[in-house]
């Protein structure tokens, strides 16, 4: 049978052909997730059902061959498949299937030799490891064997990165086009996935993550290479896009569950998808600071500014600001940019370092130091702390930019907690500010128009009774 004609300009189509995992953090489940972040529409090709969680594997009920060729069948039929990704194939008998139903329709397909689950559990019996380097891995595109699967694979111990050259040249001996050892458990300071394409080898590494939310990692790396082999993207290209989206969704994955929480590879399209939200937000802030005439008193010499991250900031580039700032007229506050990322280097300071501490507080805006403000501010119930700029460390003054995340972190252990509000009375040519965190630009810009107002009412006040 021939490959399914393609429909010109239609979504691509990825299949999982994988387990599913109950608790949602792997197999299927991934897969799905992964596939929807990166704008490919994912069908699935179930092989077992586990009672999974986050900390172990209680049963595995695999489904009959025939069913997991139907449901290949069925998805190949009408939607076309663009590229497929194979997961916990748990018997030779699936592994002969799935092999057969590949070869009909002719489609990419990125093999990840799940063997072991992250609890220790098998997920391949022993019989099945023949059938898979004899029937599956000539058909594969891409294989991303982990270390010890690598090992299996290759018949050798893996405890370098030349070891793993090796491992790659074996494993591609048994017919993928490439070979991805992955180096989450190399003994490297980074994670070093190793590719292996047309006699060719290229490095792609992240920093090492100290956290305990990896469930999955491995069917989502595969699933975002298979996503990106059905957009035609090239292999290596899918490769290198697939290690920024486990990073990604490793670095920011889901605490919950008693183990190892799992991945979360939406962080990708929730850290896109949120941009436009964050410049409305501060397009609203800029338009009610320069409609209220009061806030200009707010305003400190060296101007004022409204920020915004979108979810999962790492950079200066994840946060949206004024460009230019606001500057204090006599007409009032004026902007004299507008709101863009990556131009506000002193507020995204301020962001990046508070949302490790609470990520909530992802927007910030910053006013002139006044002991009224923090006094009104006090009054409204919000947490205030402060950082004493005098007593400053001289390794941390002389390194650029180092002053806020190092003020952000003493304000911190002075409450034990993200205070709303931060101050600091300055120092040598450095002046006093106010810097006070919310959730939303706009929600900022409405309490210092409140704020503002209450100061205003206080001059006059003060006003009256001097004449």
């Amino acid at each position: 049978m021939s490959r399914i004609e393609k429909v010109k300009g239609k979504i691509p189509v990825a299949i999982t052909i994988a387990g599913s995992d109950s608790g949602g953090g792997a197999g299927i489940q991934a897969d799905l997730k992964t596939f929807a972040a990166l704008g490919v529409h994912g069908t699935t090709a179930i092989t077992s059902i586990t009672a999974q969680n986050t900390y172990s594997v209680t049963a595995v009920e695999d489904l009959k061959p025939e069913m997991i060729r139907e449901q290949i069948k069925a998805v190949a039929e009408d939607l076309g498949i663009d590229a497929g990704k194979t997961g916990m194939l748990h018997t030779e008998e699936m592994i002969k299937t799935v092999s057969s139903e590949v070869s009909k329709y002719e489609f990419p397909l990125v093999v990840d030799p799940v063997m072991i689950a992250k609890s220790g559990a098998p997920l391949l019996k022993h019989e099945a490891m023949d059938a898979l380097k004899n029937y599956l891995l000539p058909k594969a595109t891409v294989i991303t064997p982990n270390r010890f699967e690598a090992e299996k694979l290759a018949d050798m111990k893996i405890k370098s990165l030349k070891d793993a050259e090796v491992a790659a040249r074996n494993i591609s001996e048994l017919g993928p086009k490439a070979v991805v050892i992955k180096g989450g458990h190399l003994e490297r300071k980074d994670a070093t996935d190793l590719l292996y394409y047309k006699g060719e080898f290229k490095i792609f590494s992240a920093p090492r993550l100290d956290v305990k939310t990896t469930h999955g990692i491995g069917c989502s790396f595969s699933a975002a290479i298979a996503a990106g082999l059905a957009k035609k993207m090239e292999i290596t290209a899918a490769v290198e896009n697939a290690k920024k989206v486990a990073t990604l969704g490793t670095k920011f994955g889901l605490k919950i569950g008693k183990g190892y929480g799992p991945v979360n590879p939406l962080a990708h399209l929730y850290r896109e998808s949120s941009k436009y939200n964050v410049l409305m937000s501060l397009e609203k802030a800029k338009a009610l600071v320069e409609a209220t005439t009061e806030v200009a008193m707010l305003v400190p010499e060296v101007g004022m500014n409204i920020a915004m991250a979108i979810p999962y900031a790492e950079s200066f580039d994840d946060v949206a600001a004024i460009e230019g700032r606001i500057v204090k007229t006599s007409e009032g506050a004026r902007a004299v940019g507008n709101p863009k990322f990556g131009c506000s280097s002193h507020l995204a300071r301020y962001i990046l370092e508070i949302i490790k501490h609470d990520e909530s507080k992802v927007a910030a805006i910053n006013l002139k130091f006044s002991d009224d403000i923090l006094k009104i501010l006090e009054k409204w119930g919000m947490t205030i702390s402060f950082y004493d700029r005098k007593k400053e460390p001289e390794e941390i003054k002389r390194v650029e930019g180092a002053t806020v995340p190092w003020g952000v972190k003493e304000a911190i252990k002075k409450v034990g907690k993200g205070p709303d509000v931060i101050y600091h009375k300055g120092d040598v040519g450095k002046e006093p500010m106010i810097v006070i965190f919310g959730e939303q630009a706009c929600d900022l810009a409405k309490l210092i128009v409140q704020l503002a107002r209450e100061i205003g009412k206080k001059e006059k006040s003060r006003s009256m009774v001097g004449t």
